[in-house]
């Protein structure tokens, strides 16, 4: 019998998902790990060293390791590195319970306001938020889609998926042709409802909603959601959650890009994987004085370990 999860996949001090590209294969990974373990997606955010998930199915590992592999295979085989990609054990926790899902999904959704990447959810496009009560959100207009025969040109050549997947024009399989939405919308009753979670703010109150539930699971919350996530405390998390952060440095997929696109080509290498230490520190002193910017940042999406 299918169970609710939240599954996270963690790489660590390793960055997973280094460009525009990568984000789009990593949930078309996901997408087809649902289809071939027979599971179904509720909602999803994917950040550039982690991605969280909130699945019901009978096989949580299995999915986890069938979205590991393709994925992996890709990455690899695109930045010419090898090895196991993300950090040895995915994070999983049981849900039960409406106000348990309610709270799992919104914090899944606002993930990326918690990382201090976007002021409001709805700004970010790498998760299911806008997904959500699309045409009563006014979210339009439609998507150019692919038609089928291009779709293997993003998910590879054996790849399975059902009719049902709809691929727009960058290759990316629309959420809302994977995810099950309409149960997601029927929890949330409401696009005001739905709106109101999205902004809520976190405290005691979403806690005592869901001992309304009567389960023994414990209660979902930031830290919970986030266990295991390197690099942000939960004071940041809430200040962030607030909106308080400056948007205008500059992020992991823009830092990556131009490392990938301007600078590794500038030291005649296939990829960051292939410079050497030396150069990496070059680099990242470098990108210090430009950006002014964290060291933790500049390790992560150097590949400096």
């Amino acid at each position: 019998m299918k169970k609710t999860y939240h599954l996270c996949l963690s790489g660590g001090e390793e960055i997973l998902f280094r460009g525009e590209a990568d984000y789009n294969r990593g949930f078309n990974s996901f997408a087809l790990a649902l289809y071939k373990t027979g599971s179904t997606g509720l909602a999803e955010s994917f950040q550039s060293n982690h991605c969280h998930m909130i699945v019901q199915t009978d096989d949580p590992d299995g999915l986890i390791y069938a979205m590991r592999q393709s994925y992996s295979k890709y990455f690899n085989r695109k930045y010419e590195r090898s090895g196991r990609l993300g950090e040895k054990r995915h994070f999983t926790m049981e849900i039960a319970g409406l106000h348990h899902h309610l709270a799992a999904m919104t914090y899944v959704m606002r993930n990326a306001l918690h990382h201090g990447l976007v002021p409001i959810p709805y700004a970010y496009p790498h998760c299911s938020a806008n997904a959500i009560f699309r045409k009563e959100m006014g979210k339009r207009p439609e998507d150019r889609l692919l038609d089928r025969k291009s779709f293997y040109r993003f998910i590879g050549r054996k790849a399975e998926c059902p009719s049902h997947y709809r691929m727009n024009e960058n290759g990316l399989f629309l959420r809302e042709s994977v995810l099950d939405i309409a149960q997601v919308e029927n929890m949330y009753v409401t696009p005001r409802a739905f709106n109101y979670y999205m902004s809520r703010k976190s405290g005691e109150e979403w806690e005592r909603e869901q001992e309304k539930d009567n389960v023994t699971k414990e209660p979902v919350n930031i830290e919970a959601i986030e266990a295991g996530i390197k690099g942000q405390t939960l004071a940041t998390m809430l200040i962030y959650e607030s909106g308080r952060n400056d948007y205008r440095k500059i992020s992991d997929i823009d830092l990556c890009t131009d490392i990938d696109r301007k600078i590794v080509p500038e030291y005649g290498k296939a990829s960051v994987y292939h410079l050497s230490r030396t150069e990496k520190q070059q680099i990242g002193e470098a990108l210090y004085r430009q950006h002014r910017i964290g060291e933790a940042q500049i390790r992560r999406c150097l590949a400096l370990f």
